[in-house]
């Protein structure tokens, strides 16, 4: 393989116009298609298998007049301190609300409170809901607005009035600027780094163009594959952070070849047939993780690693032919200043120049390995204690800050009705024919479960082959209690359905986060099977060993673990919530824990890829284990570092996002990040392989034999170039070369 990049990173080294070019088609060609294709669709949700999934279509199918997956608002009415909302006065305004409401374009209907029973027990507090006939993301800000006003004017009566559900808008406070952010950090990392503008802008440039033609593709083709805009922002966040990574290794890699005595053009090829060796299995890595996603049987889920995964290997193309390209229209002006006039051909390393950080410590780890090993296991294990009180859910507006409408909403229908009113279940019966009778003999069996407060009346279709009703928990939404006694309920209802001789199902999105926790726990094993064996398969390839592939899943988990007990701590138990602007602490995402093993686990891959490939180099080429751990830190580690610094940079941009979602995965992959680079890859690395020694390298001889030579390390390609003690420069002619790339 390193033999084939060479020559593919000389080729669009000497054909960089026509290597330009064609990323700069590609890039307009892609921005035209998504300006011309037709509108994406909205998000959806679903759940294949689950019982949740499978009566939401039955709703559809059989009250397709209830548009069972159009938006919703609930609202929230109060008399005046003293008063009751059923006086007469009260009463007439409440009414003149809901006939403003129902009369709202996109509005299917609207429950009146007094007609729907749906005043509290004390009288002063009385709930409307307000169905539409399309999603919450189809309504457009007109609609959200003309909800707003409606509500305003009412408050203008003297009732105090809140709204939540999906049709109620959100307040926007800085949404559109993560990316930015993460960009000029990055910009400011690579300047320091490289000390050469013209070399921190290409891993940028070439990022940006990445990510550009991956989300206008996930654009351009949203319709015809059901990609949703949510779909693009694991891509944008991933695409972002691996594509000026990989860049940041080529580019690196580019100098310190040039600092060898190379020329420019073959200095270009060794950096792509050496460090872009390592980017091919590190991009290999992230997309087995991404893709392995699809394993969950969630859709949305699904999309999104797919749809990173198409962008990440976009970035893998990018840094092996247009990085070369770049390098060819600025041979010189990529080193540092002091290093442009040295001499074409001879190495320019000072002997007496003081050692690097990156060395320096590699030899500490040396002297202390096992001490510095200690040390950072039990770091992470301390970080990683909040995770054992992980609390999954779905986030609802219980979570919202308190000074929003949604969140009032919520806390005044738990005060006037009850915590169970903000999570009902959704009880739908299906039966042939006679739906209605069943559904009474279901609704008598509701009832006699603790922790069911309300049944209300079943309501059949026209049809008598299906009736839905809406049974109350005593408990909220998020509550153990409330997953215990839908589980119970499931459980025993058997009877009623053998007397009835119906199908009864539960749906509701208290009952859909269970669903979904349930399928992702389901999924969690055969997930971590399938990605950490093939990430396996990949590594032992790459470092023709069996214990630095197992090192590397280890470290892995621990990193993964002290990222979880960090979203824990801020997001679950408050730790410093208003420093990352945590309205309301509350359960973690369901679908967190999942979505860290998946995008972390490629991303851990990526350090171990670049640091331990240029050790495994530097021992192939005859170093023993100990100095290959300190040549690998000396060429890898600042670049590592930087590299971590930018993904960091890239990701916590995203904790600035007002979306609660979006907030806690940045955090989350910053977190892990930052453990994973710094602790795990700086420090456990190094000291696990040097107490390892010649071991670290061992495999078995009937393995080697089996194993497909990738040549990662490119001890082929120096062979094939005359090279001497494994890589020293044939400073040979260099001149002719020299007069084709100036």
């Amino acid at each position: 393989m390193a033999t084939f990049l060479y020559k593919l990173g000389r080729l669009a080294f000497r054909r960089r116009w026509w290597m330009a070019l064609i990323w700069v088609a590609l890039f307009i060609g892609a921005g035209v298609a998504a300006s011309t294709a037709p509108k994406p669709p909205a998000d959806t949700f679903s759940m294949p298998g689950t019982e949740s999934q499978k009566a939401f279509d039955l709703l559809d199918e059989r009250f397709p007049e209830t548009s069972a997956d159009g938006a919703t608002a609930r609202v929230v009415v109060r008399a005046p301190e003293g008063q009751k909302i059923s006086s007469a006065k009260n009463k007439a305004k409440v009414e003149k609300l809901v006939d403003r409401l129902g009369k709202a374009e996109k509005v299917s209907k609207v429950d009146d409170p007094f007609k729907a029973g749906t005043v509290s027990k004390d009288g002063t507090t009385a709930y409307a809901t307000v169905s539409y006939k399309v999603t919450g993301t189809e309504l457009s800000d007109k609609n959200k607005d003309a909800l707003t006003e409606t509500l305003d004017d009412t408050r203008k009566q003297g009732l105090t009035v809140e709204a939540g559900g999906d049709a109620v808008p959100t307040e926007q406070q800085m949404g559109g600027s993560a990316e930015m952010i993460g960009i000029a950090v990055s910009a400011v990392v690579l300047i320091i780094t490289f000390a050469s503008l013209i070399a921190a802008g290409m891993p940028i440039l070439t990022a940006l163009i990445g990510v550009g033609i991956g989300i206008s593709s996930i654009t351009a083709l949203g319709s015809t594959l059901e990609l949703s805009s949510t779909t693009s922002t694991l891509a944008m966040m991933i695409g972002l952070a691996v594509g000026i990574d990989y860049a940041l290794f080529i580019v690196s890699r580019y100098r310190a070849e040039r600092a060898d005595g190379r020329t420019p053009e073959d200095a270009a090829g060794r950096a792509v047939g050496t460090a872009g060796s390592a980017v091919v299995f590190a991009g290999l890595t992230v997309v087995v993780a991404l893709s392995g996603l699809a394993v969950v049987n969630i859709p949305i889920l699904t999309k999104m690693g797919l749809a990173a995964a198409g962008t990440v290997v976009i970035a893998v193309f990018i840094a092996l032919t247009l990085i070369p390209a770049l390098l060819g229209f600025a041979p010189r002006r990529t080193l540092r200043r002091k290093d442009r006039k040295k001499p074409v051909g001879v190495p320019f390393h000072d002997p007496h120049a003081k050692p690097k950080l990156g060395t320096r410590w590699a030899r500490f780890v040396l002297r202390r390995p096992l001490i510095v090993l200690v040390f950072a296991v039990v770091g992470l294990g301390v970080m990683a204690a909040p995770a054992a009180k992980l609390e999954l859910g779905l986030p609802d507006e219980g979570t919202y800050a308190v000074d929003t409408t949604q969140r009032k909403a919520y806390d005044m229908l738990s005060d006037s009705f009850g915590k169970g009113f903000n999570g009902p279940l959704t009880i739908v019966v299906d039966k042939d024919k006679g739906a209605a009778a069943a559904a009474k003999d279901v609704s008598k069996t509701l009832k006699d479960f603790d922790g069911i407060v309300n049944v209300a009346p079943a309501a059949p279709n026209k049809a008598d082959n299906a009736a839905i009703m809406t049974a109350v928990p005593s408990t909220g939404p998020s509550a153990a209690e409330t997953e215990k006694l839908v589980k119970k309920i499931r459980s025993g209802l058997g009877d009623v359905e053998s007397k009835t001789g119906s199908e009864v199902l539960i749906t509701g999105q208290t009952a859909m986060t269970i669903d979904f926790s349930q399928t992702l726990d389901d999924a969690l094993v055969p997930y971590l099977a399938l990605v950490v064996g093939l990430a396996f398969l990949l590594l032992m390839l790459v470092f023709r060993s069996i214990l630095v592939p197992l090192k590397a899943a280890l470290g892995f988990l621990l990193s993964v673990l002290a990222a979880l007990g960090a979203v824990v701590a801020v997001f679950q138990q408050g730790h410093l919530a208003d420093l990352f602007g945590v309205d309301q602490p509350g359960p973690i995402m369901s679908m967190m824990p999942i979505f860290m093993i998946g995008v972390v686990f490629g991303l851990a891959m990526d350090y171990e890829v670049f640091l331990v490939t240029r050790m495994r180099e530097a021992y192939v080429h005859g170093e023993r284990p100990g100095e290959a751990i300190v040549t690998g830190f000396t060429h890898g580690g600042r670049v590592v570092a930087a590299a971590a610094v930018i993904m960091i940079s890239v990701f916590s941009g995203f904790i600035m996002e007002d979306d609660d979602m979006i907030k806690m995965m940045g955090f989350g992959l910053a977190a892990a990040v930052l453990f994973d680079a710094f602790v795990v890859r700086m420090a456990i690395v190094p000291a696990v392989l040097a107490l390892l020694g010649k071991s670290a390298w061992w495999l078995p001889r009937w393995l080697n034999a089996l194993l497909p030579n990738v040549d990662v390390e490119g001890e082929k390609l120096h062979k094939q170039l005359g090279d001497v003690n494994g890589g020293a420069a044939p400073y040979s002619d260099p001149e002719r070369e020299l007069q084709r790339t100036r």
